[in-house]
């Protein structure tokens, strides 16, 4: 099925939209809880998968792929039905980057973060991207399971923080935490690489793992994994105060009433 062509405009610095502008007939698909607003004339329509694919048990078969990724059952499609051009927008859900993503100039095919996929044009396809090697699966973290996105249009996802790009020549390897890959080509090879060390593992405080990725290929990088902030929420929440210094954090304990 040929991707729809649309064209976008990206709004913001650190809490992005992007603005999708549909001719008539054209359409776009999103994750569900990304829709911001659109113009009148446009028809929204919950369905199952990811709307590439037609009949039953194709539709079924790719709702459970997108299950697997811990997504959503269901994908929204916007619909311009109107005679005329007509925008809708979508929101990220946290701080950080929209990265818009031509599929046709990445051999129309890109691997990403399970959490990362925003909205494409309709005719994309949203699949799963299983790791050949065990160790990948059983230790790659956020990695183990990733997205593909699949066809010939845009398609945008989301990252955490700055987004870094880099460009990794023949056998260039890149050692990454699981969390910092928001996407990268399918030309990179990506395994998994035991940190070593008894101090290192113990007190190191970044995982047992590094994510290896093996050029050539684009990677995507993200600097604030949404895993790690909502780590670092839980952690001052958990009702222990951690300010500057000891004598203010005893202050407010008693301000508190603690």
């Amino acid at each position: 099925m040929k991707n729809h062509e649309i064209d976008y405009k990206i709004y913001g610095e650190e809490l992005q939209c992007v603005e999708i502008e549909l001719d008539p007939n054209e359409a776009v698909i999103a994750e569900p809880g990304s829709f911001m607003m659109m113009n009148d004339g446009i028809k929204m329509e919950t369905l199952f998968g990811d709307g590439s694919n037609s009949g039953l048990m194709n539709k079924l078969f790719t709702a459970g792929r997108r299950m697997l990724t811990g997504e959503s059952l269901f994908m929204t499609v916007f619909t311009n039905t109107s005679g005329q051009k007509r925008q809708v927008s979508f929101a990220a859900p946290y701080t950080g980057k929209i990265i818009p993503l031509n599929l046709s100039d990445y051999a129309e095919k890109i691997i990403c973060q399970k959490d990362s996929f925003l909205c494409a044009a309709k005719g994309v396809s949203i699949g799963i991207e299983f790791q050949r090697k065990l160790g990948t699966g059983l230790f790659g973290g956020e990695g183990f399971i990733m997205q593909k996105l699949e066809g010939d249009g845009m398609c945008f996802v989301h990252s955490g923080g700055y987004v870094m790009e880099k460009e990794l020549q023949p056998g260039e390897i890149l050692k990454i935490d699981t969390g910092c890959i928001v996407a990268f080509t399918q030309s990179v090879s990506y395994d998994i690489q035991f940190v070593g060390g008894i101090k290192n593992t113990l007190f190191g405080g970044e995982g047992l793992f590094f994510a290896q990725l093996r050029g050539p290929g684009k990677v995507w990088i993200q600097t604030l994994p949404i895993s790690r902030l909502a780590g670092k929420i839980l952690q001052y929440g958990s009702g222990t105060r951690k300010e500057e210094g000891s004598i203010l954090g005893k202050l407010g304990d008693l301000i508190d009433g603690n």
